[in-house]
């Protein structure tokens, strides 16, 4: 393995952790700015057709997700979930060739995809309780 090789595998780790907010940070602003303007996310959410009764499972799907997420529980799991409501995103609110939040959000979809593909990595709850079980 060359040095650069060694050197990005150390790195790796630290990497994994960083990614994971990065991804989990978007939605969980976007959580908590539903909450602070409720009156104002739902009647967008009722102005493009989807009932704003919805909003709360948006809210708590958008901030339980994000910091399973960040601490690496059922991260998977988390990934998908979110990275089914982010293909949601762009059918009911972002789809138009033209809007750069539907590329965005289809950018996220894949991060979130790979995410759930390969795991919280190293610094995670999800890998210290591996480590814990027996073969």
């Amino acid at each position: 393995m060359n040095a650069i090789c060694k050197f990005m595998c150390s790195l790796c780790p630290f990497a994994e952790l960083a990614g994971r907010a990065g991804l989990a940070l978007v939605f969980l602003v976007g959580g908590i700015g539903k909450i602070t303007g409720y009156q104002g996310a739902f009647g967008y959410m009722q102005s493009k057709g989807v009932p704003g009764e919805l909003l709360p499972l948006v809210i708590i799907l958008e901030i339980a997700a994000p910091i399973a997420i960040i601490i690496g529980w059922q991260t998977r799991w988390a990934a998908l979930a979110l990275a089914g409501f982010t293909v949601l995103t762009v059918l009911f609110f972002h789809f138009d060739f033209a809007d750069r939040a539907m590329m965005k959000n289809i950018a996220i979809t894949g991060g979130l995809l790979v995410l759930a593909c390969a795991g919280a990595g190293r610094f995670s709850v999800d890998r210290m309780r591996a480590a814990g079980r027996p073969n």
